[in-house]
């Protein structure tokens, strides 16, 4: 197989390409998941740039293209301005490692490489971008990057291949709200963070759209510069030297003097024997396939659009299926949207429905409360077929002048068999929030198969936040109809009852529509991977519904004891600051980080532990916790008053406010999708956070209290990282203590301190807990001397005496550091799956806290998956018991119960034995339940 054998393609009427490649290869960077071949090597930027690339080359083969990267060093803009780009952070490893081996795969490709010393590639592409220009050529510039608006023109385009968007002189216009010849003037008042160029401060885009309206150019606007009123106005006459300044620094230069010229630039066939080399190294497996069969990658038999077709504004419902992402390639085209206002659409659509395989589910509501929120519309989408087909139903819009619609209560009546149905499968994007919509209307949504949230989630919990426009982006490259683009924003923003229907249709619809796409996507890869599928299937999926109803239920909240706590807060709090202010000689405010610093750090002369990044001397909590432990008592009293402060804002005060109206408790929303190890946490409230050891805190959960005639069980895993590690590092002696029952901590401190083990102290308890848990997190000798107020040599000693007595841990966590490097993940003992980015970082201080995470993750996320999984047993349980008892809290290893009085020591042993059996250990699983009138009592 040799590069001669390979015919190139062209259009002689294709334009002239030109790729950002900097820009490229930070936005794949940070876009796709971490992805590593079987050497470790980060390959994830090299990915998402070629297939960038290629979906230009299938869509235009072109027959001049060229990508052009940075160079290394400073330019002309740093000789003019020392401060350009300085606070730009270093390019990781795991980036810089990968700019070799793409350069060499484009260039087998046959596209030239442009790397122009001294020259920012900006400048380069505008600088060929005018010889074209000239050559009246046009030119398709392919980024990213806002500042390169200010060379379209009628002969210059640019391209943003990850939302499929153009920008020509009219959509400049309408993104931007100025011209593109006015651009540079825009970025010059506007200034830009990302390279430090300065602006005119206070000038945000909406002050830099209406100067440039009034006066057309930086030029006119400074000769007028006396007539711009208020603080704004003195602003730009205060920083007129600089504006000048700014405005030479956003100035794409088009007259370099380059080493290349037009003529010089042509692509090459591609060299299929360096690619076939370079894909298997880096483990491409398609394009690999693609090339040892004699295929030319990204070829236009490969799946070309034509020039004509890609040259238009890409419409809200245009299928993003003919993106080159290999997970797409299996997706049905989608019909044009319909919107249902008739009977005979609507009794269409319910027969469709009935006999989908599929469905994909969304509701359009008025709020986003879920106790609160009622449906102003339905979305769905089916595939059959060869296509998919989406609708939206809209049912409750009432704005002045809106058409008639179907009834609401008849529509919800016919489709509440369909959505009742448990035989009917269902999809969506978070779906738990869709569940409570539907109930407030009497619905009880069943059938939930696949959750698009999940499905992402559970493939990769770090990759990337798991929201469907986010989604749409990574994995079908679409941009989704943003709600602020339909809605507006702040407090002008409408709800979706207030919207006209031509506006919400496609913005609906496409959200169903999109969700079933990213199902077809995102399952294929959760099937081939048999943990993470079990992970999915059996854990997250079976735990939607018992998440819902758990929320649902609520809890009940004492408010009269709330707010004697808030009156006895703000007392103390008033007592705090009279102290500091006395402690300080004058009078400040405590919540100022300016007024502390100058307190602590010059009025009281203490020791500057840790800088902010803008070089001022830190005040946050772990310096001020330093400090205190130093013996200075300013310090401790701040720490103290934020803590209280914190208390009475989050909970004393707030909690009150979120009791809902219609049941009278408070029903907190427990996000699945949020912690990368697999945990629950949960919003409004949140009760993860609340101290369970200071007063205070347990004075809160005495708020947390059961109806008359009930009580709360609270049931809660002991030790259950711990068990997990013993079992993990199958160490006999931490598997002696666990199936003898000792106190683990009391017979570690046993082993590390060599005595009986009804001779160990308090304190030798208290130290041998601190490495238990300590080593579980990673901690090292220094986190640990600190933690026992000890010295480092002297923590070392315990750390080397534990792994002595309990070397199959160390042997664990050695054998974790090194497959997680191999792979480039750990692993639950459920098959849950965290990405490790870092592991092999060479940046020492990433890597560490990767090794760290590599440790503990496995514990941790196997934690979580047990209590999930005993969640869905109880649940299972709890249908068909005869028991009064609702589930109604998960807080870390806990669960929370509220029992009829007269049947709580009945239920106990069930509680007890669905818990400590979710999953077989080598050791066993104990649960501690208490109970209460209260949360607290029963903890």
């Amino acid at each position: 197989m040799t590069s001669s054998n390979v015919q190139l393609i062209t259009n002689p009427d294709s334009p002239f390409i030109l790729v950002d490649g900097s820009s490229y290869l930070f936005r794949a960077f940070h876009a796709m998941p971490p992805l590593t071949n079987s050497k470790g090597q980060a390959t994830g930027a090299i990915f998402g740039v070629i297939n960038m690339l290629g979906k230009l080359l299938s869509q235009y083969q072109p027959e001049k293209m060229a990508v052009v990267f940075d160079a290394k060093g400073k330019t002309f803009r740093h000789d003019m301005y020392t401060e350009y780009k300085a606070h730009r952070p270093p390019m990781p490893e795991e980036l810089s490692s990968q700019i070799a081996p793409l350069h060499e795969i484009v260039k087998a490709l046959g596209l030239p490489i442009l790397v122009i010393e001294g020259v920012e590639a900006d400048d380069v592409i505008g600088t060929l971008a005018q010889q074209a220009t000239e050559a009246k050529h046009d030119t398709l510039i392919s980024t990213g990057d806002k500042d390169m608006a200010q060379l379209v023109n009628e002969h210059v385009t640019l391209i943003n291949t990850m939302n499929d968007s153009l920008s020509t002189p009219e959509s400049v216009v309408e993104k931007f709200g100025v011209r593109a010849d006015q651009i540079i003037d825009y970025l010059a008042l506007v200034g830009d963070t990302a390279d430090n160029i300065p602006g005119i401060p206070k000038c945000g885009p909406k002050t830099a759209v209406k100067w440039l309206n009034a006066h057309g150019t930086i030029d006119r606007l400074v000769e007028n510069a006396d007539s711009i009123g208020g603080k704004i106005g003195e602003n730009l006459r205060n920083n007129l030297d600089q504006l000048a300044l700014s405005r030479e620094l956003t100035t794409i230069k088009t007259d370099c003097d380059l080493p290349v010229h037009l003529e010089d630039i042509n692509r090459q066939p591609p060299d299929l024997e360096k690619l076939q080399e370079l894909f298997a190294e880096y483990e491409f497996k398609t394009w690999l396939n693609q090339v040892m069969q004699g295929e030319a990658p990204f070829s236009k038999s490969n799946g070309a659009k034509a020039h004509s077709q890609t040259l238009t504004r890409k419409s809200p419902t245009q299928s993003a299926s003919q993106s080159s992402e290999p997970t797409s390639s299996s997706m049905k085209a989608s019909q044009p949207y319909e919107t249902v206002f008739t009977l005979e659409q609507f009794d269409q659509w319910l027969e469709r429905l009935q006999k989908a395989e599929l469905i994909s589910v969304d509701t359009e509501t008025t709020s986003l409360n879920t106790m609160e929120a009622q449906i102003v519309g339905l979305c769905f989408a089916v595939a059959e077929n060869e296509t998919r087909q989406a609708c939206y139903i809209p049912l409750a819009h009432d704005y002045e002048g809106a058409p008639e619609q179907l009834d609401q209560t008849m529509v919800l009546e016919k489709i509440k068999p369909i959505l009742e149905d448990p035989n009917v499968a269902k999809c969506g994007q978070n779906l738990k929030y869709d569940w409570h919509v539907l109930q407030n209307h009497g619905i009880e949504l069943q059938g939930i198969r696949f959750d698009t949230m999940l499905e992402s989630y559970t493939l990769n919990s770090t990759a990337t936040r798991h929201n469907m426009d986010d989604l749409a982006l990574k994995y079908l490259n679409h941009r989704t109809i943003h709600f602020e683009e339909i809605a507006g924003k702040g407090k002008k923003q409408l709800t979706f009852n207030q919207i006209d229907i031509e506006t919400a249709a496609p913005y609906a619809a496409e959200d169903a529509d999109i969700t079933l796409q990213l199902h077809e996507t995102l399952w294929p890869q959760l099937e081939t991977e048999a943990g993470l599928k079990t992970v999915f299937a059996d854990i997250e999926m079976p735990l939607l519904p018992v998440l819902a109803h758990m929320e649902r239920n609520g809890v009940l909240i004492d408010t009269d004891m709330l707010a004697a706590q808030s009156i006895e807060i703000t007392e103390k709090l008033a007592e705090l600051e009279q102290k500091a202010h006395l402690i300080a000689g004058e009078v400040f405010n405590l919540n100022s980080s300016k007024q502390l610093q100058v307190i602590l750090f010059e009025n009281l002369d203490l020791p500057v532990i840790k800088k902010t990044p803008k070089g001022q001397p830190s005040t946050a909590e772990p310096v001020l916790a330093e400090l205190a432990e130093q013996g200075h008592e300013m310090p401790n009293l701040i720490l103290e008053y934020r803590s209280l402060a914190k208390l009475k804002s989050t909970y004393t005060d707030s909690l009150p406010k979120q009791i809902c109206p219609r049941t009278g408790r408070i029903h907190t929303s427990y996000q699945q999708a949020v912690a990368s190890t697999g945990r629950l946490s949960s919003t409004e409230p949140n009760l993860q956070n609340i101290p369970v050891r200071s007063t205070e805190g347990r004075r809160i959960r005495q708020a947390f209290i059961a109806e008359p005639g009930y009580k709360l069980i609270a049931a809660d895993y002991s030790q259950i990282e711990l068990r997990i590690m013993a079992h993990l590092s199958d160490d006999d002696g931490l598997l002696n203590a666990f199936a003898q029952g000792k106190d683990i901590h009391k017979a570690t401190a046993s082993e590390i301190f060599g005595v009986p083990l009804d001779s160990v102290t308090t304190e030798q308890r208290r130290s041998a807990k601190a490495v238990n848990f300590g080593l579980i997190y990673g901690m090292s000798a220094f986190g640990l001397a600190k933690q026992l107020n000890v010295s480092r040599g002297l923590a070392q000693e315990y750390i080397n005496l534990y792994f002595a007595r309990y070397p199959g841990v160390l042997t664990y966590m050695d054998t974790t550091k090194e497959n997680a490097k191999a792979n480039g993940y750990v692993e639950t003992l459920m098959g849950r799956r965290l990405y490790l980015p870092d592991i092999n970082a060479r940046n020492g201080q990433l890597r560490q806290y990767a090794e760290r995470t590599a440790i503990n993750a496995p514990m941790q996320g196997t934690a979580a998956d047990i209590i999930k999984t005993a969640m869905i047993r109880i649940e299972e349980w709890l249908k068909t018991c005869p028991f009064d008892i609702k589930m109604i809290m998960q807080v870390h290893d806990e669960l929370v119960f509220e029992v009829a009085e007269d049947q709580i020591e009945t239920v106990k042993p069930n509680i007890r034995e669905l818990m400590e059996s979710a999953l077989e250990l080598k050791v066993p699983l104990t649960v501690d339940i208490g109970q209460g009138k209260n949360w607290d009592e029963a903890h």
